[in-house]
């Protein structure tokens, strides 16, 4: 609980260096005033269903200040629940601080794919770091993709935020249990990025900082990546997925002179990272036309993640190139039942389920685990069901699985087996 904690605060005072767009979002800052440790009432519920429900029931009850922070980690849980639209609709954090104007034109810049382009820096490199928005999974999937072009590139250590450094088993098991990270690791695409990084044969590690204090927690983290990795293995290629501003290499974001973790980094290795930030240009939810993301995306219509490249030079845009090197644009997600961006370029393959599954028990979770891993391993894909009637999908890679239901207690509602062979029918 203290690392989401002190990942919130880290939030909060990032919303505070903002500039607000034109359809203010929610938002939430490190001066704000609580009356109710939210935290505390849902940390040791049972299931993140359980935590969704009480987020839901008790959002009239509370006071302004109180409800914007109910609005952050209820999006989180409907991330880690497989409400991905609905987790962005309901905090639609614009986290664009210093904003580019005028916004790069098709006549100067071309965009390209972002795995490609990012793998051609990161050749001579030996610290990549990429972040994400914690409450939007489509934020995860450029790491799935990047981990087998970078492992080829000799890229030897993953480090993720939100794994605790309590989990000695890991690599061992092969893949992450509901313990082995904050609750942002129960996301699935999340749970995936560390499957597959034990997989490809990276050496897992975790930088969770147990300090509260934001410049200390960025110390920290970067004292504990370098601990880990350098101090070993000098000649390390590492792959870091993080949060936010973490990724930095300058000062601003974080409020005041707080120095992020990627900028104490390279002072304690020498190593310049590569610097990616994904969370600027992507989707956030309904907003006017102006918006720039609508502005950006209606001049690059791209349907991949993608960055743009210079028609003159062929350097890479950066909206803020002090702090990162740079900007990925996230296409829109599209308007099925559920994102079009969980194919995984094909990847997956979508399997159809229903409220069948339910036993007539509402809202409940239906679930898919690897048939060879533990009841408590981070599922494959989930979905939640929240009326009845309903079908929906989910999104799987060729496999063996244990498909579960369970209700808001945690109990098992029933259970099916499922072989996916790369063909669409439902279980």
């Amino acid at each position: 609980m203290q690392e989401l904690q002190q990942q919130l605060r880290q939030q909060q005072q990032e919303k505070q260096q903002q500039a607000q767009p034109p359809q203010q979002p929610a938002t939430a800052s490190s001066s704000t005033k609580v009356s109710r440790d939210l935290f505390s009432e849902t940390a040791r519920m049972r299931s993140d269903l359980a935590r969704y429900m009480y987020l839901k029931e008790v959002m009239q009850q509370l006071t302004r200040e109180d409800r914007l922070i109910d609005q952050q980690l209820l999006a989180s849980v409907e991330d880690e629940l497989g409400l991905y639209s609905e987790a962005v609709y309901d905090f639609p954090f614009d986290n664009r601080v210093q904003t580019p104007v005028p916004l790069p034109s098709p006549v100067d810049w071309q965009p390209t794919s972002a795995v490609d382009e990012i793998v051609k820096l990161a050749t001579d490199r030996h610290i990549v770091m990429i972040n994400e928005a914690h409450h939007d999974a489509h934020t995860r999937e450029l790491t799935l993709e990047l981990l087998p072009k970078l492992r080829a590139e000799g890229f030897n250590y993953f480090a993720a935020e939100a794994l605790v450094n309590t989990d000695t088993d890991l690599m061992k098991r092969g893949y992450p249990i509901n313990t082995s990270g904050s609750q942002y690791l129960h996301e699935p695409l999340y749970g995936d990025i560390i499957r597959q990084a034990i997989k490809l044969g990276f050496q897992v590690v975790s930088y969770e900082s147990e300090n509260d204090v934001l410049a200390d927690r960025e110390q920290g983290q970067a004292n504990l990546l370098y601990q880990k990795v350098f101090a070993k293995d000098p000649k390390a290629k590492l792959f870091v997925h993080a949060g936010y501003a973490h990724i930095d290499k300058a000062p601003g974001n974080l409020g005041g002179s707080i120095k992020p973790m990627a900028m104490l980094l390279k002072q304690l290795s020498g190593f310049d990272p590569l610097s990616i930030d994904q969370t600027r240009w992507r989707d956030i939810g309904p907003m006017p036309d102006k918006d720039l993301y609508k502005r950006l995306t209606a001049q690059f219509p791209v349907t991949d993640p993608s960055v743009l490249i210079s028609r003159q030079n062929g350097s890479v845009w950066s909206s803020d190139p002090d702090r990162h090197d740079v900007d990925v644009i996230l296409p829109p997600p599209g308007h099925q039942r559920r994102p079009h961006w969980l194919t995984l370029n094909g990847a997956r393959v979508p399997r159809v389920v229903s409220t069948d599954f339910c036993q007539s028990q509402l809202p409940c979770v239906v679930e898919a685990h690897y048939a060879n891993e533990s009841d408590d391993s981070i599922p494959a894909d989930r979905y939640t069901f929240l009326t009845a009637n309903s079908i929906n999908t989910l999104y799987l890679r060729p496999g063996e699985y244990r498909v579960i239901a369970k209700n808001r207690d945690g109990h098992n509602l029933g259970q099916r087996n499922l072989t996916v062979d790369g063909s669409e029918s439902s279980p």
